[in-house]
């Protein structure tokens, strides 16, 4: 039972599981079918056992974590979560990445995809269109994004844990908007951009974006704020915009997402999520446990290393929007 578990800072060092995996593994979720515990995984198990709660009108202070020492095990958890909740909200990988990819080096080979000939049917004896796949000519570095939070923990240990989350989730945010940017800088690196028709951007130009990307499909743009907000003022938006109140979401009449993407500027991408980019994990969201078991600790370290490889080029098309 997960009253029983023995929690100890070394369950955080187990290679190729994470704190979640190695508490599931001494206390299975199946063991709860059919109880009033279904549907909580292991961490949650424990935060019932110690009797915190992070949310709710009778959310806990942070100093509840340090009530004993098996309790304090569970903040650091706590902390990568908040983190990873605030990184997933923020993040547009959702709308660009076609594959993801874990790796234990730092230097990563990606493919890439280039084709030959037409579609047109083969006459007898003749050349077949051709396909090719490569590995990439240079190996992509992998980066590490991270943030640090100076807290002492006399400063956060009589604050709501639901306060202090909002600050870890925003701290997420920051790590992620590094790596979209990240992200969108491959995507437009030795893309040649189309031009707008005129001097401003029209609901035309955006059709014509649309449909330059002839052998694939649209399923994603990525534009500035500005920009965005040009496309949703434009008149053939009007039935679109009402998608956003539902789905938090807005697709063009032609059922391209908009995604806005504030590093952006003076460009939009065009995206066919299926098939243009790859995500390559190093790690994972890294929290510095150990410091954080300590009631003495003084900061919060957060870093995830990912890098991104662009798999079709010709899934890919860049916009200047000035």
């Amino acid at each position: 039972m997960y009253k029983d578990i023995k929690l100890e800072k070394g369950l955080y060092n187990i290679t190729g599981k994470s704190f979640t995996k190695a508490l599931t593994d001494l206390d299975p979720d199946e063991n709860y079918k059919d109880t009033d515990l279904a549907g909580l995984d292991a961490f949650e198990r424990q935060l019932k056992r110690f009797d915190i709660k992070v949310h709710g009108e009778d959310c806990d202070r942070v100093e509840k974590f340090f009530l004993s020492t098996e309790s304090a095990v569970l903040f650091p958890e706590f902390v990568r979560r908040c983190v990873k909740e605030g990184m997933d909200k923020a993040s547009i990988l959702s709308e660009v990445v076609a594959a993801t990819t874990l790796t234990d080096e730092l230097t990563y080979r990606g493919l890439t995809v280039t084709k030959s000939g037409n579609d047109d049917a083969v006459p007898e004896a003749g050349t077949v269109p051709n396909t090719t796949v490569r590995l990439t000519a240079a190996g992509i570095n992998l980066s590490k994004f991270a943030r640090r939070l100076s807290c002492s923990y006399e400063s956060i240990r009589k604050h709501r844990i639901e306060t202090f989350a909002v600050i870890l989730k925003d701290l997420g945010a920051q790590i992620s908007r590094a790596v979209n940017k990240q992200a969108t800088s491959v995507l437009s690196y030795g893309v040649s951009p189309q031009s707008l028709s005129g001097e401003s951007l029209t609901y035309a130009d955006l059709a014509d974006f649309w449909a330059a990307m002839k052998s694939y499909d649209m399923t994603t743009m990525l534009c500035s704020p500005t920009d965005m907000a040009s496309i949703l003022a434009f008149e053939e938006m009007k039935y679109c915009v009402s998608d956003y109140m539902t789905s938090g979401m807005v697709k063009t009449p032609y059922g391209v997402t908009l995604v806005k993407c504030p590093d952006l500027d003076g460009v939009a991408i065009g995206v066919d999520k299926n098939c243009a980019l790859e995500m390559i994990y190093g790690t994972d969201i890294i929290v510095d446990f150990d410091k954080l078991i300590s009631t003495q600790c003084d900061e919060i370290a957060c870093s995830i290393t990912v890098g991104f490889s662009k798999i079709a080029s010709g899934a890919i098309a860049v916009l200047e929007t000035i």
